[in-house]
């Protein structure tokens, strides 16, 4: 039980930590950036439903855009967030802190077998 309660620090530590440099970041540049202006504009015809829309330079399974558009209209629908803002650059990055706790997680675990 303790090693469960020290691993809860440790991820809570991690997410705040990981969302200070994403607020720092998106603050220093909110527009998409490097290889950002191909896969937030894809990430955005997913949001509006265009899933047969693909961007040719892109080389990468549409996985991310994909558990994006899944975790975000939802919330988006429960709250009455506009479809924009659902699916913006700030949004659409947070959900790499979401896969960043979760590969947390999976180390964590593999690490106690």
């Amino acid at each position: 039980m303790a090693a469960v309660r020290q691993f809860a620090a440790v991820l809570s530590a991690f997410v705040a930590v990981s969302l200070v440099i994403s607020a720092r970041l998106n603050r220093a540049q909110p527009a998409p950036y490097m290889d950002e202006i191909f896969h937030v504009p894809q990430a955005q015809k997913y949001c509006q439903g265009r899933f047969t829309e693909w961007d040719p330079m892109i080389t990468t399974l549409p996985g991310l855009y994909l558990v994006s558009v899944g975790l975000l209209k939802p919330v988006a629908l429960l709250t009455g967030a506009e479809e924009g803002v659902a699916c913006s650059t700030v949004l659409l990055r947070a959900t790499n802190v979401l896969f960043a706790a979760g590969n947390v997680y999976l180390l964590w675990a593999l690490l106690r077998k």
